[in-house]
């Protein structure tokens, strides 16, 4: 059982980071891609937002979020095995 709790922790894990990792690309490449809305560094300045406050504060609570998941996971198994 101790093992299988592992594996799902893990696989929460992985599948959170490849999430996160694709909602990151995927605004890194909008923002910084050379098609719409912004075509280059040049045009359209005023309108133009850094991403990477707002991509560091998803990254920062998807962590805690999935550190507190798998926190409750592993105490909830451990009160079980007592």
């Amino acid at each position: 059982m101790r093992s299988a709790l592992r594996r799902l922790s893990w696989i929460v894990l992985a599948v959170t980071l490849v999430m996160v990792a694709a909602f990151n690309y995927t605004n890194i490449e909008e923002a910084y891609g050379s098609g719409p809305p912004y075509y280059g560094p040049s045009t359209n300045m005023d309108k133009w937002i850094e991403p990477l406050p707002v991509l560091a504060a998803v990254d920062v609570a998807t962590a805690l979020l999935v550190a507190t998941l798998i926190y409750m996971l592993l105490r909830k198994h451990r009160k079980k095995a007592r």
